[in-house]
């Protein structure tokens, strides 16, 4: 039989069983744009930025559709009522983390962030158990905090006040608080092992073993050595790279309106002043710099579409049926925009956490560091990190851009699963 023929039947068959399948689950997963045989609906979707892709789609799908990335379903979630109900109200049920294929050949199913099951239970309890042990969320990490913080000035302060990119000291600084918390010590900015290991974090690399535990002869414990190597990955990655994505960014946006960098600098002299170092009690009594974190948290997207979760059984969800394992993408970006929430989404302004008397205004919408089962695991130290970090540079800088403001170019460079800055070029002038 010539080639060509039996592919034209593979192919065929393929089509059949794909749209056999399609039939099949049409009552039980939500509809969505037709998906083409074999690719999806891949080719409808802009890999760059699919928060924008998802966002187009409602309009004819509504907040709750079915998008195929290859022959895989995943149901997307937009709008607040949406992506609460699903990572808060039914949270248990789709506590499950989705496929991504990069991670997966990483992370081989360990580790924190991409596991699922008991692997993920018992590391994720124990990590947080060792975490507050070594000290986050008490006053022993604010101080490492505030020391590094102090280190991150003083190589500052050696640019001179010239033109720099400040991207890998943005990187240093929170590296070397995790550093810390892990390994009680701390990198000279210029060591090679600090550099080495900021260069490497988007790299499937080796970082170090550590003996928090010895049960490598127990076929049934989740502690082995492998999971801790990946577990404490997971924990240098994600603890530096989202803190230094968001530092860099909202440094950007303060060049970008010199006004709320005003605003903010004189809550500093007025709460701080210029002779002891921020701390986390001065926060309450500094509601617009408080509001201006949220707000870069808010306005930056960090993670547009959220990790992908998966539904650990089959769950009723509306009127739907989703069977268990379907991945479930929940649109932050929904959320952190909400025009209802946020007049305005698209514009930058601090007030969309000030009430009208200028006092800090929580909100359900800020959901940052995602929510439910799956949040953040470090969100605590990533806050406390933001707040001091970027208080003391502004405690201590003023920030000169190189071109005008209002030529400052602040559209992410790339938006996919994180939303990458532009590089910029910035001075930091002593005051």
């Amino acid at each position: 039989m010539d080639l060509f023929v039996v592919l034209v039947i593979c192919l065929s068959i393929l089509i059949f069983l794909f749209l056999w399948n399609q039939r099949h689950a049409k009552g039980k997963l939500p509809p969505g744009p037709t998906p083409l045989p074999i690719v999806g609906n891949i080719l409808q979707i802009n890999i760059k930025n699919v928060s924008e892709s998802i966002s187009k789609a409602t309009e004819d799908y509504g907040p709750v559709f079915t998008l195929y990335f290859g022959m895989k379903p995943t149901v997307v979630l937009h709008g607040y009522e949406a992506v609460k109900q699903v990572l808060v109200d039914q949270s248990e049920k789709f506590s499950g983390r989705g496929s991504l294929p990069v991670a997966d050949h990483i992370n081989q199913g360990l580790g924190i962030v991409f596991s699922n099951g008991e692997i993920w239970k018992q590391t994720r309890r124990f990590s947080l158990m060792v975490l507050r042990n070594m000290g986050m969320g008490k006053r022993t990490i604010e101080h490492r905090i505030q020391e590094e913080a102090l280190c991150l000035v003083e190589a500052l302060k050696k640019t001179n006040g010239s033109p720099c990119d400040p991207t890998l000291l943005l990187s240093c600084a929170p590296c070397n608080v995790i550093c810390s918390i892990i390994f009680r010590n701390r990198f000279e900015y210029g060591d090679e092992k600090l550099l080495t290991l900021i260069k490497y974090f988007n790299e499937n690399a080796v970082l170090a073993s550590t003996p928090w535990i010895e049960e490598k002869h127990n076929k049934h414990s989740e502690f082995t050595m492998d999971n801790l190597i990946t577990t404490v990955w997971d924990v240098f990655s994600a603890g530096t790279e989202t803190t230094s994505l968001t530092l860099r960014y909202g440094l950007l946006l303060l060049l970008k309106h010199p006004e709320v960098t005003a605003k903010v600098q004189e809550e500093i002299d007025r709460v701080v002043g210029r002779n002891r170092s921020p701390c986390m009690q001065d926060r309450s009594r500094m509601p617009y710099t408080d509001a201006v974190v949220h707000e870069i948290q808010r306005y930056i997207d960090l993670v547009p579409s959220n990790l992908p979760h998966a539904a650990t059984q089959d769950v009723k969800f509306r009127e739907y049926l989703i069977p268990k394992g379907t991945v479930i993408l929940t649109s932050l970006t929904s959320v952190l925009h909400d025009d209802k929430e946020f007049p305005n989404p698209g514009q930058f302004d601090p007030g969309h956490f000030l009430d009208e008397s200028g006092n800090f205004k929580k909100t359900d919408h800020f959901m940052a560091f995602s929510a439910g089962k799956r949040v953040c695991a470090g969100e605590g130290l990533a806050r406390m990190e933001l707040f001091l970090l970027l208080v003391s540079i502004l405690q201590h800088f003023t920030l000169k851009p190189v071109v005008d403001p209002k030529h400052i170019d602040i559209a992410p460079s790339f938006k996919g699963i994180v939303s990458i800055p532009p590089i910029c070029e910035m001075c930091f002038i002593p005051v």
